[in-house]
């Protein structure tokens, strides 16, 4: 174990993940990015994401989940298949796959002559039983706003039945798909790293899963777009980094974070965000 920094409610260690693991108590959920293959060289390398699964799977307390974004390496023209093979991994340990997310890009990365273009990843959420929190993000416009539920749903037996809202007024704006249409990195702050988080993804998988005052991990720090996402929304944080170029660049964006007007103050429940498009959002 290397440096280890306490800035604000974040504690982050420098180095081998594989290591460190052992040493935490229970945390409340992970959110994280691990590296997909040998797609980015990250300098100083660890412990892969793989072997890390199952110390992860038994930080995780009762009710809490791991938000886990990975995507799959291309080789010799086809994907890996690690991106299964870790979900199966997680479930072996006894974690559910609670929901099988998608973050969709508006950039395409990697385009393939002989392959459609990719241009989305996973956001795998495993949860330790029941999720104890479900802050659902409401901001997808709704078609039919201002009309009526109505209509018939088929059951398990193939009978048909009325909604539980028949004759409910439609709201404005709606709980979010399972697919969130995201801003990329590289359109925020220039940071001096190969492959970042979305700062609209850990802030929203953080919002959807945790209550202010818990405590989130990420075993693959990077550049600390979890830790910053912590710092805002009132939580507290406990991140891992490997490579000191990277653990000092987070340190950075953290201690920053502190020193910016919270959005959380007092215990106060998280911010809602104001209805938006998410398309209109990620084109802007």
């Amino acid at each position: 174990m290397g440096r280890i920094e306490h800035i604000g409610d974040a504690t982050l260690y420098l180095g081998d993940c594989l290591e460190i693991l052992p040493t935490l108590g229970k945390v409340d959920a992970v959110v994280t990015s691990p590296p997909y293959g040998a797609i980015r060289s990250y300098g100083k390398s660890g412990s892969g994401p793989s072997e890390s699964i199952e110390p992860i799977s038994r930080l995780i307390s009762l009710g809490g989940v791991c938000v886990w974004n990975c995507a799959d390496q291309t080789i010799n023209g086809s994907e890996s298949g690690e991106s299964f093979r870790q979900a199966l991994t997680f479930m072996a340990t006894g974690l559910r796959l609670h929901d099988t997310m998608i973050y969709l890009k508006n950039t395409v990365s990697y385009p393939d002559a002989n392959r459609y273009l990719p241009a989305w990843e996973y956001m795998f959420v495993f949860s330790n039983g029941a999720p104890n929190h479900f802050n659902g993000i409401k901001d997808r416009p709704n078609k039919y706003a201002g009309a009526a539920v109505h209509g018939v749903r088929r059951e398990q037996d193939g009978s048909m039945s009325r909604p539980s809202g028949m004759g409910n007024i439609i709201p404005d704006v709606g709980l979010r798909y399972n697919w969130w249409l995201l801003k990329p990195a590289a359109t925020e702050e220039k940071v001096d790293h190969p492959a970042r988080m979305p700062s609209a993804l850990a802030s929203g998988q953080i919002a959807t899963w945790t209550d202010p005052g818990e405590t989130i991990l990420d075993p693959f720090m990077g550049s600390g777009t979890t830790g910053v996402a912590c710092a805002n929304l009132g939580r507290k944080f406990i991140g891992i980094e490997i490579e000191q170029r990277y653990f000092d660049i987070a340190c950075r964006r953290i201690a920053d974070a502190y020193k910016q007007p919270r959005l959380f103050e007092d215990e106060k429940p998280t911010p809602k965000p104001k209805p938006q498009s998410l398309f209109q959002e990620a084109a802007k």
